[in-house]
């Protein structure tokens, strides 16, 4: 049996928290109805075309969910959500704010009338204060969040290359479910959550809000490398290409002068004896460093660290990580379906003993939309009425 098989999850959604958080439950066996715009859906799925003419945002975030269209400013609608929530466990929403109270789905009006739901609003900055009726779009709550101002190069601060701000939200929105489904186990009442993009990826930012409300600094933009421990980042090798490396104390320090540079008496040096020194004077050591790689390969670097026990990466493309031996090594992909037939999809990451996740089809624009209002007992008339009429 799947963890949440018998689960119903409700989603009115959008872009890519919610169905990111979704699209996990749904991976644990919970039946997740999607509920999009009539004609458009998800505004994600046009976000562009570059899987076989389908959003590359679409395709991660919604496998193994079912699409409803529904025009939510028709009445007529109002039938369908309540009977769609009359029978579920879950119900979660990242609308604009203020939009589900308007339709009447404000979480006061459904807790009184479904005692049992799980309720869950996701929003940029929150319910109530200064930002609460603010747009918030995943590169302005990087900004917010102060992730931008410690990101990039020492000239230029940088957006995280992903959706940061939904991935974090995303993830609460999914474990403050999972949470809620166990409380109600225990209480038979279900309950009302809130998560803000800011609070979540505030939440991520811990050590550089620490670092610069108690020290009065900002940390600085370091580029690629760690800001605060060296040499921990990229290095330059003799092929032209580049590798990562990480230092976490004095015994790898000790290791990395003698197996990797060959340069023992760099241990003992003045500059060099600790990290914070390493740190100050990294332009020095960084020069030292390059100077020794820049007579080997990569692949002779990596392997001189490896056997020093030293951390270490190559700089993979995301085609090389598409195709990372480790992965195949590992069975880590699948195909799964959609509309414009088989794709390639990374399995979930938990890998949990007697069970396999769900990789259902990646659904068209309303794909199930006739056969959930048959299922939930409305007539082929009122159903053919709502199609000519673009209510569904």
């Amino acid at each position: 049996m799947l963890p949440l098989e018998g689960i119903t999850v409700v989603s009115i959604e959008q872009a890519v928290a919610v169905p990111f958080a979704t699209r996990q439950l749904a991976d644990l066996g919970a039946r997740v109805i999607k509920i999009e715009r009539t004609g458009t859906g998800d505004f994600a799925r046009h976000y562009d075309t570059s899987v076989n003419g389908m959003s590359s945002h679409f395709v991660w975030c919604n496998r193994s969910k079912e699409s409803i269209t529904l025009n939510l400013k028709d009445q007529e609608t109002k039938k369908v959500v309540d009977k769609l929530l009359e029978s579920a466990d879950v119900f979660v929403q990242n609308l604009a704010p203020g939009a589900v109270e308007r339709m009447g789905y404000g979480a006061d009006v459904l807790k009184e009338k479904y005692p049992e739901l799980i309720i869950c609003n996701l929003s940029g900055y929150g319910e109530t204060g200064p930002y609460k009726d603010k747009k918030a779009y995943d590169l302005l709550v990087q900004c917010e969040a102060g992730l931008v101002s410690v990101t990039g190069t020492e000239e230029v601060p940088s957006k995280a290359g992903i959706s940061a701000a939904d991935i974090a939200a995303g993830m609460y929105v999914y474990s403050g479910i999972l949470t809620a489904l166990f409380t109600r186990e225990k209480t038979g009442k279900g309950t009302v959550m809130e998560i803000s993009m800011l609070e979540a990826l505030g939440e991520w930012m811990g050590y550089p809000a620490y670092y610069a409300g108690n020290s009065g600094k900002e940390p600085a933009r370091t580029g690629a490398s760690h800001s605060t421990i060296y040499p921990y980042g990229p290095f330059s090798c003799g092929d032209g290409k580049t590798v990562f490396l990480g230092l976490q104390n004095e015994r790898e320090w000790l290791r990395f002068c003698e197996v990797v540079l060959e340069q023992p008496e760099l241990i003992d040096e003045s500059a060099f004896k600790t990290n914070s020194l390493r740190d100050k004077n990294r332009d020095l050591l960084k020069s030292i460093i390059e100077t020794v790689f820049a007579g080997m390969t990569s692949s002779e670097v990596i392997n001189r660290l490896e056997q020093a026990k030293i951390a270490s990466a190559r700089l993979n493309t995301m085609q090389d990580f598409y195709r990372h031996p480790q992965l195949e090594a590992r069975a880590r992909w699948q195909e799964v379906g959609s509309p414009v037939g088989e794709i390639r999809a990374l399995k979930p990451p938990v890998i949990m003993e007697g069970m396999n996740p769900v990789m259902k089809a990646i659904p068209s624009i309303g794909e199930h939309t006739e056969d959930i209002l048959r299922e939930y007992g409305f007539e082929e008339e009122t159903i053919s009425k709502w199609v000519d009429a673009g209510v569904v």
